[in-house]
């Protein structure tokens, strides 16, 4: 997990509150926190939890994933697969069991690019290896031709 960047979140809270024509009153009335507390929020002074910036995400129409990931709450990976997961359980042109079976057809497909993607780690570098045995015993042909001129021939 990152560490937090609170400036870095609240130059973006402030960006995105810009963008929605909200003051900050708006915005903290509309997310339910203190006009004080957002502002410290913007200006990097405080660490919102996770629950402030969903309220936050929510009265600026935006995702708290992203926010999560500003804030070092979440990495980028994790917070793609949540947003992939959201839009299917959102999608209210298929029923409930469609969603779990999209759902379990997207786990499945994860699982096995993750394990297709470690044994082509594994086996660089165990090409790797087999280069410098392959490598060695080349090596050592050469010096035993070598120590064979060397001796004088019967």
């Amino acid at each position: 997990m990152a560490s937090l960047n609170v400036g870095n979140l609240g130059e973006y809270l402030r960006d995105q509150r810009r963008t929605a024509q909200l003051s900050l009153r708006q915005l903290a009335e509309a997310a339910g926190v203190s006009n004080p507390y957002l502002s410290q929020i913007e200006r990097g002074l405080r660490k919102p939890s996770a629950e402030v910036l969903q309220q936050v995400a929510k009265a600026l129409r935006i995702s708290a994933e992203t926010l999560y990931v500003r804030a070092g709450i979440l990495d980028e990976k994790e917070r793609e697969e949540l947003e992939t997961r959201a839009v299917i359980l959102a999608d209210p042109s298929i029923n409930e069991r469609q969603k779990q079976v999209l759902l379990q057809i997207y786990d499945s497909f994860r699982k096995e690019n993750a394990a297709e993607s470690a044994p082509d780690a594994a086996a660089a570098d165990a090409g790797a290896d087999d280069a410098d045995a392959s490598s060695d015993a080349s090596s050592d042909a050469s010096n035993d031709n070598a120590s064979d001129a060397e001796r004088p021939s019967s």
